[in-house]
C-alpha cells in the first residue's frame, strides 16, 4: 500500500482504468448497433461506415478510461488507529470518515472484470440504519490489499485465519458442522456449511421460473431492436400467434412447456452464478459468507451484531422441502426482493432440517418446539375468508347486472333505430352516422343481421354472463379458506433462555429466532374484533432486521405474560396500572 504524500493517505489501485475501458465496451456494443442502423440507410460506404464505428468505440473507452484516472488522482483513503477516511469527487470534494469501533460489516466484491486485473470493491458498513450512504466504499483495491484491510478493521491477523482453514476435516466439510450437537451458549469456530450441487434442485421453486421466459423474450426483443432488426421480431410474433390460432391444443402447451423449460434453466444458471464456491464459516467473533461463480464475493459480518436468525420458506420453496437462512442483525443492507444480493441471506436455498440446523448453530442455541396459537386465531381467518367471498359475489353480481340491463337498453336501441346500410349509410328514415360507424361497426353488424344481433343482445350476453358469475366467488372463496388454514397452522411461538421465537405466514411462512436481549420495546394491539376473540398482537422493536417482529393473534393471557417473561420488568408497571384500573 504505497503512501502518497503525508498524514498516510494512500492512493486506490492503478489498475482501475484498465477495468474501466473493458467495461465500456458493453456501451461499445451498444453505441456501434445505433450508429451502423443511422448509417445503413444513408448509402455510405463500407469502410466508411467501419471508420465511425471504430471513432466512437476509441472515443468511449478513451472517455471511460480518462474519467477513471481523474477519479483515481482525486480519491485518497488512509486508515489511523481511530478512523477509515475516504477523500473523493471529481467536480465535488468530498470527505467520509468512519470510526474503526463503528465497523460492523466488510464486504469485497470482484466481477470478472476486477477479477482480471486483480482488483477489488471493498466495502465498509456501519451499524447505520437511516439514509442511503450507510456504506464507504473504496473501489477498488488490489484483492492482497483488499483482504488485509479487511483483516485489520476486524481485528484479526492472518495466521488465525490461515489455522482456521487448515483446521477443517474433509469429513466434516462433507456432513458440515451444521450436523453437530449442539448446546446452549456453545459457538463452534471454523466451516459451518459450503455449497452441495444436490441444492440446484431447489433453485426453479421460484415464482420466477413461470416468468423467465418473458424477461429473455424482452431482453431479446429490445437487443434486436437495437439493430434495426425490428421488423423480423414482428414477422417472427405474428407467426406464434397465427400458429396459436389455429393450432391452440399444440401450440399452448407446446409454449407453455418452452417457458417452463427457459425459466428452470434460467433459475439454475442464476443459483450457479450466485452461489457458486458458497462457504458459510465462522471465524472467532464473526462470521464469513463467500460465494460467487463470477462476480466472487465476501462478506464478514461480527456476530456481537446479530440479534438473530431468521428461517425463510416461500410457499413453492415449502412444498418442496426448502428454506434458507438470513440474519436479523444491525448494519445490514438489503437489495429489495432479490435474495441472492440480500447482505442478510446466508445460505442458497437448502434442505428445511440442515437450514433449522445452521439457524440454531448461528444462534448459538437450539430452536424450541413453538406453542400453537388459540382456535379463533383459525376462525378470524375463515370468517374473513368467507366475509371475502360474499363481497365479491355481491360486487359480481351489480356488474354483471349492469351488464345485463346496458345489453337490453342496446336491443331497444337497435328495434328503435335499426343500423345504418353500408351503401346509403342511412336505413328506414335513421339519422346518418359518421364514417367510423358505417365502415366499421355497421358493417360488422349488418353483416349478421339485425335480428340476429337483436337476439344475441338480448338473450346471449345475459345467459353468457350469468352462466360465469359463479366462478370468481368460489375460486376466492377456495383461495381464502387455504390461505386461512394454512395461516393459522403456521402461526407459533415459544420463548427460551436466549430467544423469542415466532412464526408465521401462508404463503411466505417466516421464522424468526430473535435475542431477548435486543428487544428494546413492545407495543400491543387489540382491534374491535380481536377483543371479541380474547386475541392480540404483540409487536417486538428492535433495532436490528426489519425493526419489529409480531406475534399476530396470540391469546389475551398467553400474549402479556410472553412479553413480560421475554423481558422482565420492561412491561411490568403497564400491566400493574392495568390491574389497578381494574379493581378500582
Amino acid at each position: 500500500m504505497a503512501e502518497t504524500g503525508g498524514g498516510g493517505w494512500r492512493r486506490l489501485a492503478g489498475r482501475s482504468p484498465w477495468a474501466s475501458g473493458v467495461k465500456s465496451l458493453a456501451v461499445v456494443v451498444g453505441a456501434v448497433a445505433g450508429v451502423v442502423r443511422f448509417l445503413a440507410g444513408r448509402d455510405w460506404p463500407f469502410w466508411g461506415v467501419v471508420g465511425v464505428c471504430a471513432g466512437v468505440a476509441v472515443l468511449i473507452v478513451a472517455g471511460a478510461a480518462a474519467y477513471d484516472v481523474l477519479r483515481l488522482r482525486a480519491a485518497r483513503w488512509r486508515l489511523t488507529p481511530e478512523r477509515l477516511e475516504l477523500r473523493s469527487g471529481v467536480t465535488t470534494r468530498r470527505h467520509r470518515s468512519v470510526p474503526r469501533d463503528r465497523v460492523r460489516s466488510v464486504d469485497l466484491r470482484a466481477d470478472p472484470v476486477r477479477r482480471m486485473f486483480g482488483l477489488t470493491v471493498v466495502k465498509v458498513g456501519t451499524g447505520e440504519q437511516a439514509g442511503d450512504d450507510t456504506e464507504l466504499v473504496l473501489d477498488s483495491l488490489g484483492r492482497r490489499e483488499a483482504e488485509s484491510l479487511r483483516r485489520v478493521l476486524l481485528h484479526q491477523s492472518e495466521p488465525t485465519e490461515r489455522a482456521d482453514k487448515t483446521s477443517v476435516d474433509k469429513t466434516s466439510v462433507d456432513k458440515t458442522r451444521a450436523d453437530g450437537p449442539l448446546a446452549d451458549g456453545t459457538r463452534a469456530d471454523g466451516l459451518v456449511a459450503e455449497l452441495r450441487w444436490s441444492w440446484l434442485r431447489y433453485a426453479p421453486l421460484s415464482v420466477w421460473t413461470f416468468t423467465g421466459a418473458a424477461v429473455v423474450l424482452g431482453a431479446l426483443y429490445k437487443a434486436l431492436d437495437a439493430f434495426g432488426l425490428k421488423k423480423v421480431t414482428g414477422r417472427l410474433a405474428a407467426g406464434v400467434w397465427d400458429w396459436v390460432v389455429t393450432l391452440p391444443l399444440l401450440a399452448v402447451p407446446v409454449l407453455l412447456a418452452a417457458n417452463l423449460l427457459v425459466g428452470v434453466l434460467g433459475a439454475g444458471l442464476l443459483f450457479a452464478e450466485s452461489w457458486g464456491g458458497y462457504r458459510l464459516e465462522r471465524e472467532p467473533g464473526r462470521l464469513r459468507v463467500r460465494r460467487g461463480l463470477l462476480t466472487s464475493r465476501s462478506l464478514t459480518l461480527e456476530e456481537r451484531r446479530l440479534r438473530g436468525v431468521e428461517i425463510s420458506e416461500p410457499l413453492l420453496l415449502r412444498l418442496g422441502g426448502g428454506a434458507r437462512v438470513r440474519t436479523v442483525a444491525t448494519g445490514l443492507s438489503t437489495s429489495g426482493g432479490d435474495e441472492s444480493e440480500d447482505a442478510s441471506t446466508l445460505t442458497p436455498p437448502l434442505p428445511r432440517a440442515l437450514a433449522m440446523r445452521i439457524a440454531a448453530l448461528v444462534a448459538g442455541a437450539g430452536l424450541p418446539a413453538l406453542t400453537p396459537h388459540p382456535p379463533a386465531a383459525r376462525r378470524r381467518r375463515i370468517v374473513r375468508a368467507v366475509v371475502t367471498a360474499l363481497v365479491t359475489a355481491l360486487v359480481t353480481a351489480l356488474v354483471t347486472a349492469l351488464v345485463t340491463a346496458l345489453a337490453a337498453v342496446l336491443t331497444r336501441a337497435l328495434v328503435t333505430h335499426p343500423l345504418p346500410g353500408p351503401a346509403t349509410g342511412v336505413a328506414g328514415g335513421a339519422a346518418p352516422v359518421d364514417g367510423r360507424m358505417n365502415g366499421q361497426v355497421a358493417g360488422w353488424l349488418n353483416g349478421r343481421g339485425d335480428g340476429q344481433v337483436i337476439g344475441w343482445l338480448d338473450g346471449g350476453v345475459g345467459d353468457l354472463v350469468w352462466s360465469w358469475v359463479w366462478v370468481l366467488p368460489v375460486m376466492v372463496l377456495a383461495f381464502g379458506l387455504w390461505l386461512a388454514v394454512a395461516g393459522a397452522e403456521s402461526l407459533g411461538h415459544a420463548l427460551s433462555s436466549r430467544h423469542l421465537v415466532i412464526r408465521r405466514g401462508a404463503v411466505a411462512r417466516r421464522t424468526v429466532a430473535l435475542e431477548r436481549r435486543g428487544i428494546a420495546g413492545w407495543t400491543i394491539t387489540e382491534s374491535y374484533f380481536q377483543r371479541r376473540a380474547g386475541l392480540l398482537t404483540v409487536r417486538a422493536t428492535t433495532a436490528a432486521g426489519k425493526g419489529h417482529y409480531e406475534v399476530v393473534d396470540v391469546g389475551h393471557g398467553d400474549g402479556l405474560d410472553l412479553a413480560d417473561r421475554a423481558v422482565p420488568g420492561l412491561l411490568a408497571p403497564f400491566l400493574s396500572r392495568r390491574t389497578a384500573g381494574r379493581r378500582r
